[in-house]
């Protein structure tokens, strides 16, 4: 009878033991991109448990990975219920907005924010959110308290840096850029962003530099590609400025629209009476 005790317990421990190593592989699968064998072992591990909040959460996070935010809504909501915790918090506001409740995903971002202490990812999806919904002022808010809680999360002063644009504040938005490329210097987003911030008050020169930087690291980015090209037209260097729209021109009818709009817009496709011939000139079929 002395190891009685002993003996209970040990099944209990051992369940606990083969959970925690069930939901390190199910994590270890999310971080590999792997949601659907995340979604398999945090599903077995419910099947024994059906409240275990870990695996609620890995569950729903495999779900929102693969696109089905309206089937992560429930497993993130019981889990939310479970722990009071900013990162669920935001997995659920993630699903929600896949699932197109955007004034739910709203109602959790802002829960997650206030959390202690400060979880920077809830800033970062809540001000997101804001850009899509257009209420660039309370986004440009929500970037700048979450700077304040991670002053070197690139990605918070990019997205700021984003929004004050939307609202032609280029000079506010050259700071956050250059705060970003400090942290991240190649960064294609940062590059890209303050390219366009030199671009909006007509600093051609300075943009088509970043804009080249920016293709070093993202060769295949067409919005690069065409506003490359329109600072080299705005420079005078016709022949390299429209080699870069037929570069992005290539592919996809989407892109050759894109690059035959923004020549048009450059004062520089006027003589072009038929489509055919524009088809001609950048070298593309349509699709």
């Amino acid at each position: 009878m002395a190891n009685g005790p002993e003996q209970l317990r040990a099944p209990s421990s051992s369940a606990e033991g083969r959970e925690d190593e069930q939901l390190q592989r199910a994590a270890f699968a999310l971080d590999s991109r792997r949601p659907n064998e995340a979604e398999r072992i945090a599903g077995e591990v419910l099947a024994a448990n059906p409240r275990h909040a870990r695996a609620l959460y890995l569950l729903g996070c495999a779900l929102v990975m693969q696109n089905r935010g309206q089937d992560a809504i429930t497993p993130l909501e019981t889990a939310a219920r479970s722990r009071h915790d900013p990162e669920i918090e935001t997995m659920l506001g993630i699903a929600l907005r896949q699932a197109g409740q955007q004034q739910g995903a709203l109602r959790r971002f802002m829960r997650a924010c206030k959390r202690r202490p400060p979880y920077a990812a809830a800033f970062h999806e809540m001000g997101c959110l804001l850009v899509s919904m257009e209420r660039y002022d309370a986004a440009i808010e929500t970037f700048r308290n979450g700077l304040e809680a991670a002053p070197m999360m690139p990605e918070l002063s990019i997205q700021l840096g984003y929004a004050l644009l939307w609202r032609r504040n280029c000079a506010e938005a050259k700071h956050a850029f250059t705060r970003a490329l400090e942290i991240s210097p190649h960064s294609a987003d940062a590059l890209f962003g303050m390219g366009k911030a030199h671009q909006e008050i007509g600093e051609s020169e300075a943009a088509a530099g970043y804009f080249r930087r920016a293709l070093v690291s993202r060769p295949d980015d067409v919005g690069a590609w065409l506003a490359l090209g329109l600072c080299l037209l705005e420079l005078g260097q016709h022949d390299a400025g429209q080699d870069c729209l037929r570069r992005a021109a290539r592919g996809h009818r989407k892109h050759y629209d894109h690059a035959l709009n923004s020549l048009v817009a450059s004062g520089r496709g006027r003589f072009w009476l038929k489509p055919s011939a524009a088809a001609r000139y950048f070298q593309v079929t349509s699709n």
